[in-house]
């Protein structure tokens, strides 16, 4: 038997109709967030409660992770220190190479400390309002955006998760799971993290160094 979209149930079809909306016909970090002057006009409230408890997040993180690796924690220095923040965030336009560390397990049976090797990213230039696109280039988990300048000790990214080898991408502001929140923080002289409190998934706290390709 054939099947054709008007034999699928209602509820399939309405479900596909509305994936389909939310996916973004470009490709690309700026097609993943809106323009907007401010990203207080663009951030969702979960976003907002987020940001707000980023230090509560990497407090209890943290401790999740000495716990067993105290000495991993202790070889990152500054990149893992919450106090580590140096004027004049703004990072230039460039490829960087970009690796993660998670901190503290979200739920049971997770481990409390992971470190990822570098990946590429990739930090485009500022428009008239500073506004910056971010993406991942590589890996399995990809966040892409906007960084919107806060002060002179940070910016904000706002964006959302691509997965695996998809190509397309959802909008933020439509998958509570996809939106992701961070603070850009400059800790060296060419070292710069974004700092994601509560990530939706595996771990309480991710830290994504970025340090310019040569």
């Amino acid at each position: 038997m054939r099947i054709t979209a008007l034999s699928l149930p209602a509820a399939a079809l309405l479900a596909a109709l509305a994936l389909a909306a939310c996916a973004s016909d470009g490709n690309g970090p700026e097609a993943a967030v809106a323009v907007a002057p401010n990203w207080r006009d663009v951030a969702t409230s979960g976003d907002r409660n987020r940001l707000h408890d980023w230090r509560a997040a990497w407090v209890k993180a943290l401790g999740q992770a000495r716990a067993a690796h105290r000495a991993e924690v202790g070889a990152e220095g500054a990149l893992l220190d919450p106090d580590a923040a140096l004027p004049a965030a703004a990072l230039p336009a460039g490829d960087y190479a970009c690796r993660t560390i998670k901190l503290g397990a979200k739920s049971e049976g997770l481990l409390d400390y992971v470190a990822y090797p570098a990946f590429a990213c990739r930090v485009g230039a500022a428009d008239a309002g500073g506004v910056r696109s971010f993406i991942k280039l590589t890996g399995s988990q990809r966040p892409m955006g906007r960084l919107f300048p806060e002060n002179d000790r940070r910016l904000l990214f706002l964006g959302t998760l691509q997965l695996g080898d998809e190509r397309g991408v959802i909008r933020y502001g439509h998958d509570r799971e996809r939106d992701m929140a961070a603070w850009l923080e400059r800790i060296g002289p060419a070292r710069w993290r974004l700092v994601f409190p509560y990530p939706a998934f595996e771990s309480n706290l991710d830290v994504l160094e970025l340090v310019p390709k040569s």
